[in-house]
């Protein structure tokens, strides 16, 4: 939607629907001693076909004079279908007669819809008045609408900023609604701290990008120059191709409804800044239009000014969101090995895929420990997502690290680690799944915490979950004895994430069957399950996962 209003001028383009020719006449000339434009219409039918005529031409009068006395029907009746159109409606009507009139007869043109009443012959002054009052508060209408279509465009705009999930889909929000305020094309460039830019443009279609890393420092320059540490919006007009090639169309092409932001006579050269800056430099956000285009009302400069720091005070809460995901993150990478340990008569593979670019850091974790007592295996998911579901991730798994010492129990081990939850993050859960391994006999012993169960995966085509229940950790609630299951020197024991499986929408049941039957279908071998199940279900996650399958050597 294009809110471009018409031009505001002194000049009006007035209709004059008349039966009689020297009354047409007359009228005409009056109105354009005064510097109107004049339409003239011997009847009703003609006033109707002139004014759908312009109405398909973008180029509707700015008032109607209309005689009461019509042959084909009256001047009221012609108010009335001209008010039942939305396109006409708010074209102003001037009733006029030179007959005498009741003063009911008068009130059925206001009743009908118009603006006002003239008894003619009438002084020349007086129509002239009487028709410029008529077009003033018809723009001063139209005006006030365009205004409230205007907010509620920013207001839609700012919403839709808001909504962003990274400073990428904000910057090309902020571009096109941009586009969508001043009719013409748009580029928004957010520069964060670290000297990473993002841009955004209204054309989502083309494939150009900064070429360079020297354009790219260019327009951070630019964008730190006009701003010079300081704080609030700037505007400035800069002699810099800011645009990419590609982003107007061929010169002689003309933009259409709909259109915007796709539309110049040429590439322009000189380009409009509305910075805006919040702390000292720390988030910048520059809206970029082309300088001197006369088709865009002055009007929408405020708002875009407006939607300028609306779209820096939008980004800095992502900004921060991306610094904390880098930081956990960069946690989860360094106390998570990427490669297990050896471990004495067993193999174990595990994979881990942190979510999706958009999601928010998780808490997944796994672990593999040799113990006396034989393989402690292990995965987990602290609730929420945050980075301090990261750090209380590490602790957990630096816990279990030294509880197993003592005593590699599962049942033992999940005790323990319930209560060091209950001590120092009573405001924490976790779900976890123990399991100890007895390389020699296949003796394993399974504790499970509110955790999708293992699924042991036989070679001849089979997969069966482990009956292994119990409650969350960090609610110190009774827990069930381990499960003790023994496996076959070729069965494999998978555990995941609920991250691999969960959709919304989804029962998890549902989910866990899908993820049994895909197991069954694997090829052989502990690192050909972990790879086809995450092909299968691990693309485009909104959450952490983590597999681990183990096999006896």
């Amino acid at each position: 939607m294009s809110v471009i209003g018409k031009s505001v001028s002194t000049t009006s383009t007035v209709l004059v629907v008349d039966d009689v020719a020297a009354s047409r006449y007359a009228l005409s000339a009056v109105l354009r001693r005064d510097g109107h434009r004049v339409l003239l219409a011997a009847n009703a039918s003609e006033a109707l076909v002139e004014l759908d005529v312009r109405m398909r031409a973008g180029d509707l009068p700015d008032v109607a004079l209309v005689d009461v006395g019509l042959p084909d029907m009256s001047g009221y009746e012609l108010c009335r279908r001209m008010k039942q159109s939305p396109p006409i409606a708010a074209l102003p009507v001037v009733h006029f007669s030179a007959a005498a009139r009741a003063p009911a007869d008068r009130c059925k043109g206001l009743d009908a819809g118009g603006e006002s009443y003239l008894t003619v012959p009438a002084e020349p002054e007086e129509i002239q008045a009487v028709v410029r009052a008529a077009a003033r508060g018809a723009r001063c209408r139209a005006d006030a609408q365009l205004r409230v279509d205007q907010l509620a465009l920013l207001a839609e705009t700012i919403l839709e900023v808001q909504s962003a999930r990274c400073l990428g889909e904000l910057a090309e929000a902020a571009a096109v609604g941009t586009a969508r305020l001043t009719g013409g094309p748009a580029a928004v460039f957010v520069l964060g701290e670290d000297g990473e830019i993002h841009r955004g443009l209204s054309r989502r279609r083309t494939a150009a990008s900064l070429p360079d890393a020297g354009t790219h420092e260019a327009v951070a320059r630019l964008m730190r120059r006009v701003m010079a540490g300081r704080t609030g919006v700037r505007r400035r007009v800069v002699p810099a191709p800011l645009w990419p090639p590609g982003f107007f169309r061929p010169a002689g092409s003309f933009r259409s409804s709909g259109s915007a932001g796709q539309w110049c006579d040429r590439t322009p050269e000189d380009a409009e800044l509305v910075v805006a800056g919040l702390r000292e430099g720390r988030m910048l956000v520059c809206l970029t239009t082309p300088a001197g285009q006369e088709e865009i009302p002055r009007e929408p400069g405020d708002l875009v000014a407006r939607l300028a720091q609306a779209t820096a005070l939008a980004a800095e809460p992502l900004l921060m969101y991306e610094e904390e995901r880098h930081v956990a993150l960069t946690l989860q990478r360094s106390f998570l090995p990427q490669r297990m340990p050896e471990l004495p008569g067993a193999e174990v593979v595990v994979r881990y895929e942190p979510a999706s670019r958009h999601a928010e850091i998780g808490g997944d974790f796994y672990a593999a420990l040799p113990t006396p007592a034989g393989v402690l295996t292990g995965i987990g998911d602290v609730v929420g997502h945050s980075l301090d579901a990261a750090t209380v991730m590490v602790e957990i798994r630096h816990a279990l690290r030294a509880y197993c010492v003592e005593d590699p129990g599962p049942g033992a081990l999940a005790r323990r680690i319930d209560r060091m939850l209950q001590r120092y993050h009573p405001e924490v859960t976790a779900t976890m799944c123990l399991s100890l391994v007895d390389p020699g006999t296949g003796l394993t012993r399974i504790a499970n915490a509110g955790h999708i169960p293992p699924l042991v995966v036989r070679d001849e085509g089979t997969a069966a979950y482990v009956d292994a229940r119990g409650p969350l950790l960090g609610l110190g609630l009774d827990r069930p004895p381990p499960t003790e299951v023994t496996l076959a020197p070729t069965d494999r024991l998978l555990m995941v994430t609920d991250g691999l499986i969960e959709t919304r929408g989804t029962d998890l049941a549902v989910s866990m069957e899908q993820l049994r039957r895909a197991a069954e279908r694997s090829p052989l071998g502990v690192t050909a399950l972990c790879d086809t199940l995450l092909a299968c279900f691990g693309r485009e996650r909104e959450d952490d996962i983590a597999l681990l399958a183990l096999r006896r050597r």
